[in-house]
Parts: C-alpha cells; sequence; structure tokens
C-alpha cells in the first residue's frame, strides 16, 4: 500500500554532519533561534494541493518537505519539493524527481527519502507499485547537485527489487548513525526490513553473520518505517491501519541498536473527529542544537472522502522524561502569516491575506469556515472592524453553510462600533441569544473568545475572566468553525481552537 509510513528525521545536533551534509556551520544556531511552535501556527496545511508521505531534510540553512503527489496511481509520475527558512513560508520546487529521468519507473512514484552525503543529494523513491518478484519495480535512487535537483537514477535500476522476508520494496527511510554507517529501512504488505547502506549510499552492504536484509516487523506494523535517535537510543515509527480509511495512524516503539529488536509501545498520531482523519506516513523533524521535535504528516480533511485527498501538515512532538513519546494532538491554529487561507473555504464576500491577517470587505454575512467539527472547545481570535457599522465575529458548531446572511446552521458571536457584543444562531434566519454593552472602535483590535461546552456558552472579549455574555442552548452541539461579517468590512488574525 503506497500510504505507508514513511519519513527519514533530520537528526539531533551530534548526528547533523552525517545526516545533512553541506549545511554550513551557520545552519545550527540560525535554525536553533526560530521560535518554539505548538503546531503550524500559520495554518495546516501547511502547503496547497493534494500530498502525502512527507518527509524532511534541512539543507543549506534551509528545511525541505519532500511529498508524495497524491493522485491516482498513473499519474504518478513525479516528485515535488516544498523549502522554507522559517517552517512558516513554504517554496514550491516542482519536478525534482520525475519517471523521464528514471529508465525504469513508469508510475506510483511514493515517499521520497532525502539525504545529503559525499557532496551530493540523494533522494530514494519507490515506483511501479510490484505485486511480486517477476515485475520491475521497486526501491530506487537517485542523485543531483542541488537540494531542488533534478534528481536522475543513480545506478539505472532499482536498489532493491524483489520481496524479502514478506515485505514489499517501498516506503524507504534512510538513517546516518553517529559512527557514519548508514541504513535503509523499509517495507510494506505487512512487513519491515532493513539492511546496510555503503558508504557511495548506492549499494547494499552486509551485516556481520553475511546477510543483506534484516526483518524487524514490530506488533501492529502495517506498512513503511522511519528511524530517528534520541539520547542515544533508537526510534523506529510505522503506521497501522489502512491508508484510505480514517483508522490510519502512527505507532512506535525504542531500542538500543538500530536493528533492534523493536517492541510496540503506543500510538504516537491518530486520527481526531474534531480536526482530521487518516492522519499517518510522518517523518520526524528536530531543530538543529535544541530539543524541539516535530512530526510531519499526511492527514484527509473531514468533508473529503476521496483517499488520494491528503494534505501535509505539522504538529509538535512531545518526550515524556523516560524518553517515550507523548501522543500528538493536532491543534487548529492560523496566525495567517505565510500569506495564505489554505484550509478556508469562503461563503460570500470578498476575502484576502494581507499584512499577517485575514481580511474581508463589507457584506451581508460573508463567511470563511475551517474544515473542523469540534463538539467542547475554546475559540480564540483577534477581531477588527475596519469599516461599517455592522459587526464581524465568529461562527462555531455550523453546518449547511451557504452563501446568504443567514444561510448556515450553527452560532455566532460578534462584535459592533454601535457598541454592543452580540450572541446568536442560525438557521436561514437569525435568532439572537444575548448581547452585552461594549465601546468598540472600528480600527481597533479585539479579543474574542467563546468556550462551548455542552449546553453553555460563554463570550468574553478583551477580560477574559469574566464573560460578556453567558447563556444556555442546546440547538447545534457540534459543528464547523469560521469567521463572518455582516454590514462591515473586517480583518482576523490569531485563530486558535482548542478542544476541551
Amino acid at each position: 500500500m503506497y500510504g505507508a509510513v514513511f519519513g527519514r528525521v533530520v537528526a539531533v545536533a551530534g548526528m547533523l554532519a552525517a545526516t545533512v551534509a553541506v549545511a554550513p556551520a551557520s545552519a545550527a544556531p540560525t535554525l536553533a533561534a526560530l521560535p518554539e511552535y505548538t503546531t503550524a501556527e500559520a495554518g495546516n496545511p501547511i502547503v496547497a494541493g493534494w500530498y502525502a508521505d512527507p518527509d524532511v531534510a534541512i539543507y543549506n540553512d534551509r528545511f525541505y518537505v519532500f511529498p508524495t503527489a497524491s493522485r491516482p496511481y498513473a499519474e504518478q509520475t513525479y516528485l515535488d519539493a516544498f523549502s522554507s527558512t522559517d517552517l512558516v513560508t513554504w517554496t514550491k520546487h516542482p519536478n525534482v524527481l520525475t519517471t523521464a529521468n528514471v529508465s525504469w519507473a513508469r508510475y506510483a512514484v511514493w515517499a521520497p527519502a532525502p539525504i545529503a552525503r559525499n557532496g551530493r543529494y540523494y533522494l530514494y523513491f519507490a515506483a511501479n507499485d510490484i505485486q511480486s518478484n517477476s515485475e520491475l519495480g521497486g526501491i530506487g535512487v537517485a542523485v543531483a547537485d542541488r537540494p531542488e535537483g533534478p534528481y536522475t537514477d543513480a545506478i539505472g535500476r532499482p536498489l532493491i527489487a524483489q520481496f524479502v522476508n514478506g515485505a514489499q520494496p517501498i516506503d524507504q527511510d534512510v538513517f546516518v548513525d553517529d559512527d557514519g554507517q548508514a541504513y535503509i529501512y523499509y517495507g510494506g504488505w505487512g512487513h519491515a526490513n532493513v539492511a546496510k547502506l555503503n558508504a557511495d549510499m548506492t549499494s547494499l552492504g552486509t551485516f556481520a553473520d553475511g546477510t543483506t536484509y534484516r526483518e524487524i516487523t514490530p506488533s501492529g506494523y502495517v506498512e513503511g518505517s522511519q528511524m530517528f535517535k534520541r539520547d542515544g537510543r533508537y526510534y523506529l515509527m510505522w503506521s497501522e491501519g489502512g491508508w484510505t480509511g480514517p483508522n490510519y495512524s502512527v505507532a512506535y516503539a525504542i531500542a538500543d541498536s538500530p536493528v533492534g529488536p523493536f517492541t510496540r509501545l503506543d500510538k504516537v498520531l491518530a486520527q481526531d473527529p474534531a480536526v482530521a482523519r487518516g492522519a499517518g506516513h510522518n517523518a520526524v523533524l528536530n531543530i538543529p542544537g535544541t530539543d524541539i521535535w516535530y512530526i510531519v504528516y499526511h492527514r484527509r480533511p473531514l468533508s473529503e472522502s476521496d483517499g488520494n485527498a491528503r494534505q501535509v501538515a505539522y504538529d509538535r512532538m512531545n518526550f515524556n522524561a523516560d524518553g517515550t513519546i507523548q501522543r500528538v494532538r493536532m491543534l487548529v491554529q492560523d496566525n495567517f502569516a505565510d500569506g495564505n487561507a489554505l484550509g478556508w473555504k469562503t461563503y460570500g464576500g470578498a476575502w484576502s491575506v494581507s499584512d499577517g491577517q485575514y481580511r474581508t470587505t463589507a457584506s451581508y454575512g460573508g463567511k470563511s469556515l475551517l474544515d473542523d467539527n469540534h463538539v467542547n472547545a475554546t475559540y480564540d481570535l483577534d477581531v477588527t472592524v475596519t469599516s461599517g457599522t455592522g459587526d464581524a465575529g465568529l461562527v462555531f458548531r455550523a453546518s449547511s453553510a451557504g452563501t446568504g446572511a443567514d444561510t448556515y446552521r450553527g452560532y455566532y458571536a460578534g462584535i459592533t462600533p454601535a457598541g454592543r457584543v452580540i450572541l446568536g444562531r442560525a438557521n436561514n434566519n437569525w435568532t439572537p441569544l444575548g448581547s452585552a454593552p461594549l465601546p468598540v472602535v472600528a480600527g481597533q483590535r479585539y479579543h474574542l473568545r467563546v468556550v462551548a461546552s455542552g449546553s453553555s456558552i460563554k463570550v468574553y472579549v478583551g477580560d477574559l475572566t469574566t464573560a460578556k455574555i453567558s447563556v444556555t442552548d442546546t440547538t447545534y452541539p457540534s459543528g464547523r468553525s469560521g469567521v463572518r461579517v455582516y454590514n462591515a468590512a473586517a480583518a482576523f488574525d490569531n485563530v486558535a481552537i482548542t478542544n476541551q
């Protein structure tokens, strides 16, 4: 299955020279100075388009993400990459590898694994989705002189072209240990193998017993594998469940050796019915010189049923004192610092991002919603009514959205320069639920918070200790979140939604 867990870690600082060579000496202190993000604070997904199976690297003071193009198999004939200096704004590098540069690859080009060594850049990939040893395909290796390619086939044939120990040759991950020994981890169909890579990075070595492949399949393993090292211990991660289904997830094991044995410990990442489904196939990113870690992965928006409707996201990954990994929370935030509104869908009005804010011109009920489904949550955002005498604010627990003043089912809390904070519900009409006096100046930013827990709804503005409005209403138990205006132009910023 091509939705396997795959992804190489950008290693801890002690391993950085081996795993991401050619980075200048200034890279570590520059990158270590980045803010410590709780999630992709400019919003997930981090790049536009359907992509899956992301892997990561740090080259020349830049972060690189190499994903699979999430399309029908026959159309998976290329790989794109994205780079960033801050994990916020991303530059697309199209067609870093195409089947035109690999004589034996025809389609199903999956799960790129980047690594730099010997003064060159290597990209490992799977192609052709072979189903038996009689077919041509498997895991290949390409090489380039620049991180963004173009990459060309390094050996003119697959590096791993056969099923060994029952493992389909897909979803490779490359890891270089502190002693300089490189390993390739791979496998689908419920089996995982590890092999040594020789120093040339284009041929396989052998273990002390003369064998080339060693099976390392942990309990629950379905496909793919990804390796990283922290505090002298080896972490193997993999995907469980079916890649098209909601139960796709990431689990892990820890060992004292790069070849195991690996005993399953726990899930790390799974779907959240409030945020996204099918969360899996991860990479791990460590900020050099720090103990800050992120999990980079793909997930499927809640409203999408197409298996290929997958997007790249990242969230913070934290460790317990004993080295075990805490379960990752998929957080919902957007400060619009990346200059876009990926993941938002508009219904009426004219919307744009500028100066790090999400802006809309005046309209009668223009709204923009996320693809979420929160039940009990705390909603935070900054609201500025830039012109007009109407109101602007938060939509929550919404469904059946369309274009029109009250064309949705759900709640809305907003502020108006007329001097009030308001709360009501919509169902192709408007039912007021509460209001309170509030001095509001056009052009001034206000922090709006709504706490919705069961039937209790509380609205705060500025002062987050005393609610301006507090009501009980059972009409809408869950739904989408977003922003809205009515007869006003507005700017929105620092959206954050937290499950209770």
